[in-house]
């Protein structure tokens, strides 16, 4: 049996907990092989609603009640983004494996000593880069690798949401840079950076410009003392890869008429790939080599290797990708191997966050450290 510790109950506590319930009937598991042994929330209240619905025994308000008992072996952080660093610093001394939601930190430097703790205990950690877990990507995936589309010339995506159109949407601590460590980049965005770096390997530097178009907001829902907004809702990012592949990043979460539109294009000498959320079981392939010109829509529904349930053929959504994400980073610690994604790529997306807010700092061309 594998222990897990959840620490937060939010959104995305509640969606970890039901992929970490569905792994068991998607691959055939015991129904005691992943076992939530107890969840940590800030208020006693919410914990014990988390833990009636989740059916574990232990609710606390002190995360470390948790991460030290011997039947806990992963601690799960689903909690805001300024206390990643101290959770996950905290599990590894006590000998934990850590799966943590995206990002890893609020900057470089928390995440730098995050991974001196991982590595010292010589512990894995996980990370929520969920999207790259639909088949549709998976596909994409394997099929660069394989040279379907040849030289990779560009590599295009954007991630649009509207939630913060409203200006009478309150103050909340993703509005914070103090909790946050920064607005859609280093939220939302952190998805749009792995999928390019899982797709078409390292961005050599990058050129920025943000935005907040409504940059007061007030501090509660009808209150009408107003709070400054000191993080971005628009970002419009340039990209040169090592290879001299060029690319935009868009991300919003002012974008009107969008709900969660997550979308990708690759294109190279011989091929072009395009996938987007809002058609999550269908990949558009180009192929110049054929006399059939046109981009084809492909079919990848729910291919995922070993499951049993849902058979093949039954569309999937972010919940399925979630619980896969979820389940290869177990099945890396069963097989003690590297979880992918893992360490090395929470690292690598949080030097490419920095060095868009560095470029839009700056004006100028900014290089990751």
């Amino acid at each position: 049996m594998t222990g897990i510790a959840l620490v937060g109950y939010g959104a995305m506590g509640r969606a970890h907990a039901m992929a970490y319930r569905d792994i068991g009937f998607h691959y055939g598991l015991p129904a005691d092989a992943i076992r939530i042994v107890g969840v940590a929330t800030t208020r006693r209240e919410t914990a014990h609603q988390a833990a009636i619905e989740i059916g574990c025994a232990l609710a606390v308000t002190d995360y470390r009640s948790l991460i030290q008992r011997d039947d806990v072996h992963i601690v799960d952080v689903c909690t805001p983004h300024d206390s990643h660093a101290e959770i996950v610093i905290a599990a590894a001394q006590a000998g934990k494996h850590v799966y943590c939601e995206k990002p890893l930190a609020r900057t470089l430097a928390e995440a730098e000593r995050m991974a001196e703790a991982i590595r010292a205990a010589k512990v894995k950690l996980g990370l929520t880069f969920n999207f790259r877990f639909f088949p549709c990507v998976l596909r994409a995936k394997q099929l660069i690798d394989e040279g379907f589309i040849g030289q990779i010339f560009s590599f295009h995506g954007r991630y649009f949401r509207a939630s913060y159109i409203d200006p009478a949407r309150p103050m909340a601590w993703r509005l914070r840079k103090a909790q946050a460590g920064g607005g859609i980049v280093i939220d939302s965005g952190a998805h749009l950076i792995d999928l390019t770096t899982f797709l078409v390997g390292d961005v050599a530097e990058v050129r920025a410009v943000t935005d907040t178009p409504h940059k007061r907001r007030p501090k509660a829902k009808g209150s009408s003392e107003m709070e400054d907004v000191d993080v971005e809702d628009m970002a419009f990012v340039q990209l040169r890869t090592p290879d001299g592949a060029l690319g935009t990043w868009e991300m919003s979460r002012v974008a009107t008429g969008a709900t969660n539109d997550i979308w990708f294009e690759v294109r190279g000498d011989k091929g072009a790939l395009r996938f987007a959320l809002e058609e999550p079981n269908w990949l558009y392939t180009y192929d110049t080599r054929s006399p059939h010109k046109g981009f084809t829509r492909v079919e990848t529904v729910g291919r995922y290797d070993g499951q049993l349930a849902p058979d093949w053929t039954a569309p999937v959504g972010v919940p399925r990708a979630h619980a896969e994400c979820q389940y290869r980073f177990l099945k890396a610690i069963w097989d003690g191997r590297e979880p992918s994604p893992g360490l090395d790529d929470g690292l690598r997306v949080q030097r490419l966050i920095e060095a868009v807010y560095r470029s839009a700092a700056s004006a100028d061309w900014a290089r990751p450290v």
